[in-house]
């Protein structure tokens, strides 16, 4: 069992970003992003209008926060000083990053964007008006690939998410509000996870607890991203779960298309239309193997059984510290990359989750897999077959 990333994983990002530094002639790296900034320094934060900038040397990892970050950050033993401001637009927060670069010595920088994001209303000044800036992109590259560390955390996840999901299909029955199952499934799951690791979970939540799961019902699961609708479940419903639990920044993705009783004819014939879509493309998953010809195989299969058309999305995506990353399971995926980077690699998480939609439901399975040296695991476990999909009360 892991709930945290060692130390070591930190030191190898830092290393790793530092000759990427060197290797550019600038003397610094910055970044703005929230989840770069946590992957190369493990502190957590939330991307609002006030902005965080982290910079690295060779020799220092300094970091710019809003005053109500600074006891948070203070504590990390991977940052070497914090500068603050005290809040936007009062405060001037590039203005502060800009001294701390000077201070570091640094008049020219390679960064992840020429500036803080424009997120909640924030509108501050290009970061170029201080320092010489070149754009680059490593921590979104570099989070492609996951080492076996971060792999151990989304095995975790997956294990948690089976649990909250066990909970979800317990508590469903007619008459039940999807929001309430799902609020008590989410609850109890999490309750066993905080109580089963103690002191070795890793806060990551404000408010609710580190598990979830819950479900679109009826005919809101013919929309790929419908809502909880305030309607009760009904004996006959087709449901759309989702569950998943956060270690350490880290999440799993597990999905899956369940019925409210005996499920018709037409049910079951989209119902094993998907799960064989589902199945096709987890056999094709490997190291080596081009992303565009999973997507490719499903999408063949789709055509061959006559329901391309109700096909709305791609195969499945990578995930980790974020629900979406790239690499995506998609046919234009070669298109878009160089050819280095058109293929499954050893230590990519992928969600595969191939759907079909009719005009009254939708069916789709999701399971989060990891490619490996020699094929692939699964990570996510709660049954594929119908019969188990079925709720019975």
């Amino acid at each position: 069992m892991s709930t945290r990333l060692p130390e070591s994983e930190f030191e190898t990002r830092l290393a790793a970003v530092r000759e990427k530094i060197r290797d550019s002639g600038a003397d610094a790296g910055v970044w703005f992003g929230a989840t770069s900034i946590e992957y190369l320094t493990g502190f957590d934060h939330i991307q609002t209008e006030r902005p965080v900038v982290l910079a690295v040397t060779d020799e220092r990892v300094e970091i710019t926060v809003p005053r109500l970050e600074v006891e948070r950050v203070q504590p990390n033993p991977r940052i070497d000083a914090v500068h603050h401001y005290f809040d936007y637009p009062g405060g001037k927060p590039i203005a502060v990053a800009a001294e701390m670069l000077s201070e570091l010595d640094a008049e020219s920088v390679v960064a992840d964007a020429d500036g803080a994001p424009g997120v909640m209303g924030y509108d501050g000044p290009a970061l170029s008006e201080f320092v010489g800036v070149e754009i680059q992109s490593w921590v979104d590259r570099m989070r492609w690939t996951k080492s076996d560390a971060e792999i151990d955390c989304i095995r975790e996840s997956a294990k948690w998410g089976n649990l909250a999901h066990q909970y979800l299909a317990d508590y469903t029955e007619p008459g039940a509000h999807p929001a309430t199952v799902s609020q008590r499934a989410s609850t109890d799951a999490s309750r066993a996870m905080l109580d089963t690791l103690g002191d070795q979970y890793v806060p990551r939540t404000r408010g609710d607890g580190p598990a979830f799961a819950g479900y679109i019902t009826g005919p809101q699961t013919a929309l790929p991203h419908g809502h909880t609708a305030n309607r009760r479940i009904e004996e006959g419903d087709v449901l759309i779960t989702g569950a998943a639990a956060n270690v350490d920044g880290y999440h799993s993705e597990l999905e899956r298309t369940m019925f409210v009783g005996d499920p018709t004819d037409e049910q079951e014939h989209y119902f094993e239309l998907m799960l064989e879509s589902q199945t096709i493309a987890i056999d094709a998953l490997g190291p080596g193997v081009p992303l565009s010809y999973v997507d490719e195989l499903v999408s063949d299969y789709f055509e061959e059984q006559g329901v391309a058309d109700l096909a709305q999305h791609h195969v499945g995506h990578n995930i980790g510290m974020g629900g979406h990353e790239p690499p995506y399971i998609d046919r234009g995926w070669s298109d878009h990359v160089d050819e280095g980077d058109a293929e499954m690699e050893p230590g990519h998480v992928y969600t595969i989750e191939p759907g079909l939609y009719t005009d009254t439901y939708g069916y789709r399975h999701s399971d989060t897999v990891a490619v490996t040296e020699t094929g692939t695991e699964m990570l996510t476990y709660f049954p594929r077959d119908l019969e188990s999909n079925i709720i019975r009360w």
